[in-house]
């Protein structure tokens, strides 16, 4: 048995991995040419400011009084330059927007997820081409670019991580830190003749990253004032640095300005996912090679924001964020990033119009190159009889296309060539997600191979090894034949063969061959098969479609009472809460803590009324619990009231929630091992880490979802008595022993099918019922600030995930009660739980998305993984659900060991 669960866990993280390799691969191709515009560029060098987390909205907009917060910046879009929104794309985080501002390309899920400060993935990008960058601002963003770029020319400036803390004083000190580092550089190079003579040079650029907005954003959220003035001392420092430049080159007319965002953000201070708050950030450009403000009288957009910003005589020119890289190449002259996708905005050009056709056709032929290297790598790896090009740009399509666009050129007919190439480049796009997305299919097939074949197995196992159904079944066991492991071994060779002459990567052979060894395995059970057909055909046809239409349905009448209806009806509440949008509200984490200390109240009456189960010990254990709840209670509102006051998290308070985190886990090991003493010490341990974590309706799910489970024991206990499979027990007599006797277990019935249903309920329910990781703006960083305020992604991720885990904690527990009271075996629960959770898993499988906002993308890829990782996380969960429940520690002594 232990071999089959090895194997188990095995195949199963096969299959979890494989939709990453389906679903969620890197789209970049490597070995393309460099393709620059044949033509002198209008700037020599080039400034970037990236106001990270800046809303359009909020910086166009005016304020109360009629006036903007960025007077320089609605100046420039008046008088001196172009504007307009750049529309980005999930996932709306640092990380891939500017990866989208700087290279041109949209990053997958799978590069994001592995982490903020490194690329996962090689990839060219503005900054490697250029000649030199010098770059300024957070060590979460410059190093991504630096460590990629070919040479020694990406110079980067940043202050101290520490700084970025969300309960700081004032985060305007981040950007300030920028502002003057800038200035104390080019002080520095008038007396540095070496630097001096850089960034004099041509092609070079200068990055500014500007966090303060971000960080505040997250702090206090866009609507206050702290977000809003950080905005003006942002629009006053662009405008130092931009006279600093003018000073400096001597008013050369050669330096171009791009003021942009990396993302918006949303009114409750988060940002990931695809609302309109999120995606659309502003552009404003001027300087060299920009057209100055072109005034209108009509413009046509789908919304109202120019009305509403009063700009609607200036036109308003909307880009994809993707398309800024382009841009900003074409602007000084440096060769297109290989792997952008970007398509030029030639609107926002003041140059001739040839330089814009030749741009154009530039931008083209680049995109162009990565579909004919993404269609030769595919077609070289794949049998000729196999392959099927995509047909919409085929070869001679791409040279007909080419030599009409410079026939164009050449006659000076620059619109069309403009019309042309943008007709192309949407080609190459469509063909590079084609190729992109060619093994999908095959690799698909593969996976949905093996997961039936696994589920088949396990099915049969069950029937054959947990249950009576062919046990009356006497038949003559055949000789196993040698024609079945040889036909499965002539699979397999011609399956890796098939694979190696395609030059398949390694995990081809692991989901193509996965599928041979599972199907051996059910074909050997043929006889258990032929056993269940005959024992089936013994039932009455009305039985047997009534059974089936229960398990397929997975609902059965229970004995229901009225605490069941009722906190079933109270936690089916929790899941129709809104995941993202809400505010914090203190008031109900205090009135959780307080139903928390009212209902350790009556528990610890009740107790003390039976003096012959409720020791001192025991009592003060419980008392300290309830000290702790008291001061979760007390931390979470003294750190609300700090931050809100500026003064950061105290370091008090920081001592206390982490201790408290620190000693959940052990101190119910000293409390009674009687089952409802034991689970009720266990929920105010948890409870007490779960407050330090919420920041609203969250807080009370733990509490309602024991309620419920506290009521199932004794429903499952009431169920089993009436059944006459056990006899009547009190539940308060029972007690949880670490060393159990097996010889109590006995086989499967009907109700435990049930029963496994209900746990996996249960554990789907206690992921999804108060936020979860579809999506990265559902978790609100405020959940984290009692133990800590300066910006740690895996720090804080860890909290989260755990703070995700409680309740599933508290399920497993109260499951292992479930076992205990109804002689329920581990092993046969995990089978029934996994073919379940396969079946669910199967289904998911077709439904993960690629494509759509990232909390479409993040659910979708949350209800695989939970349905997967269910048998994974059984073994941990229950595990440390064993450890929590039989443990036993005593404050002084000896342990004492309990049995049953």
């Amino acid at each position: 048995m232990l071999l089959f669960f090895t194997l188990g866990l095995l195949i199963h993280f096969v299959f979890f991995a494989s939709i990453f390799d389906i679903y969620f691969t890197s789209p970049l191709v490597h070995g393309m040419t460099p393709q620059f515009t044949p033509l002198p560029p209008p700037a020599r060098r080039l400034v970037l400011f990236v106001a990270d987390g800046l809303r359009a909205d909020t910086l166009y907009e005016l304020d109360e009084n009629g006036t903007s917060r960025a007077p320089f910046i609605r100046n420039i879009i008046m008088h001196e330059g172009s504007w307009g929104i750049s529309h980005t794309r999930v996932p709306t985080e640092s990380r891939p927007g500017h990866v989208a501002l700087i290279a041109g390309f949209y990053e997958d899920v799978s590069a994001v997820a592995k982490g903020w400060k490194e690329n996962p993935v090689e990839f060219d990008s503005l900054f490697n081409e250029s000649k030199y960058t010098w770059s300024w601002g957070s060590p979460d963003i410059l190093p991504m670019f630096a460590k990629g770029a070919s040479g020694d020319h990406v110079y980067t400036y940043s202050y101290d991580a520490k700084r970025e803390d969300f309960g700081a004083q004032d985060a305007t000190k981040l950007d300030t830190w920028v502002f003057d580092n800038v200035k104390d550089f080019f002080r520095h190079a008038r007396n540095n003749q070496s630097l001096f003579s850089k960034i004099n040079e041509e092609k070079i650029v200068f990055f500014l990253h500007l966090l303060g907005i971000d960080t505040n954003g997250h702090a206090h959220r866009p609507s206050s004032r702290d977000y809003k003035d950080n905005i003006k001392k942002v629009d006053d420092g662009v405008k130092e640095i931009v006279s600093m430049f003018n000073h400096f080159y001597g008013n050369d007319g050669k330096t171009t300005f791009i003021f942009t965002s990396d993302h918006g953000m949303t009114d409750w201070g988060s940002h990931g996912a695809g609302h309109p708050s999120e995606t659309l950030t502003p552009l404003v450009t001027w300087g060299a090679g920009i057209n100055y403000p072109q005034r209108v009288s009509a413009q046509q957009f789908d919304d109202s924001f120019l009305k509403e910003w009063r700009l609607e005589n200036w036109k308003r020119l909307d880009v994809n964020q993707a398309d800024i890289a382009p841009l900003m190449t074409s602007l000084i002259g440096v060769p297109f990033p290989l792997n952008s996708v970007g398509i030029l905005p030639v609107d926002y050009l003041n140059n001739t119009d040839l330089f814009k056709a030749e741009s154009m056709f530039t931008n083209a032929v680049q995109i162009l190159e990565q579909f004919k290297v993404k269609m030769t790598q595919k077609k070289e790896v794949t049998l000729p009889f196999l392959f099927t090009p995509f047909k919409l740009l085929s070869d001679s399509k791409q040279f007909n296309i080419l030599r009409k666009a410079r026939s164009y050129i050449k006659h000076r007919k620059f619109d069309e060539v403009v019309s042309l190439c943008k007709e192309l480049i949407h080609l190459a796009l469509k063909g590079l997600s084609y190729y992109h997305t060619y093994d999908r299919f095959f690799l698909g097939i593969n996976v949905v191979i093996g997961f039936v074949g696994w589920i088949s197995y396990a099915s049969l196992l069950i029937i054959k090894s947990h249950s009576n159904l062919i046990k009356g079944v006497s038949k003559e066991v055949k000789k196993p034949s040698h024609l079945l492991p040889c036909s499965f071994v002539a699979i397999g060779i011609l399956v890796a063969f098939f694979l190696l002459i395609q030059a398949c990567p390694w995990t081809y052979y692991v989901y193509g061959l996965l599928p041979v060894p599972i199907w051996y395995a059910v074909l050997r059970e043929f006889q258990v098969v032929q056993d269940l057909v005959t024992s089936l055909l013994t039932y009455p046809l009305s039985h047997f479609v009534g059974y089936l239409l229960v398990f397929t349905l997975g609902i059965e009448v229970l004995v229901t009472s009225l605490s069941w209806a009722f906190f079933s009806v109270l936690l089916a509440v929790f899941p129709l809460m809104p995941v993202v949008g809400r505010k914090p509200d203190i008031f109900l984490v205090m009135g959780a803590g307080l139903l928390v200390l009212l209902l350790s109240l009556c528990v610890v009456t009740s107790l003390m009324k039976r003096k012959d189960s409720f020791r001192k010990e025991e009592l003060l254990v419980h008392l300290l619990q309830v000290l702790s709840t008291v001061l979760s209670m007390y931390v979470v509102y003294s750190t609300q009231s700090s931050l809100l006051r500026k003064q950061g998290l105290p370091l008090m308070n920081q001592i206390i929630s982490w201790a408290t985190l620190a000693s959940s886990l052990f101190v119910p090991l000293l409390s009674s091992p009687a089952v409802f003493q034991r689970l009720f010490s266990i929920l105010l341990s948890l409870m007490s880490t779960y407050l330090l974590l919420s920041t609203g309706y969250e807080a009370v799910f733990p509490l309602v979802l024991f309620c419920l489970m506290f009521v199932w024991i004794n429903i499952e206990q009431e169920t089993l008595q009436q059944s006459g499979v056990c006899c009547k027990q009190k539940l308060t007599s029972i007690q949880f022993s670490y060393n159990t006797d097996i010889t109590q277990f006995r086989q499967l019935y009907l109700d435990d099918i049930r029963r496994a249903f209900f746990l996996v309920f249960f554990l789907v329910t206690a992921f999804f019922g108060t936020g979860n990781i579809a999506s990265i703006n559902s978790f609100d960083l405020a959940s984290v600030y009692c133990f800590l305020t300066v910006f740690s992604p895996f720090m804080m991720g860890a909290l989260m995930m755990w703070k995700i885990l409680i309740p599933f904690v508290l399920v497993m527990c109260a499951f292992e009660a479930v076992q205990l009271t109804t002689q329920l075996s581990s092993k046969s629960l995990f089978l029934i739980v996994l073919v379940i959770s396969d079946i669910m898993a199967l289904h998911f499988f077709f439904l993960v998305k690629d494509y759509g906002s990232w909390l479409d993308i993040g659910t979708s890829i949350s209800h695989y993984v939970i349905v997967m990782s269910m048998t994974i996380f059984l073994v941990f969960l229950n595990g440390l659900a064993q450890l929590l429940t039989t443990k036993k520690l005593r404050l002084c002594g000896k342990p004492k060991s309990h049995f049953m």
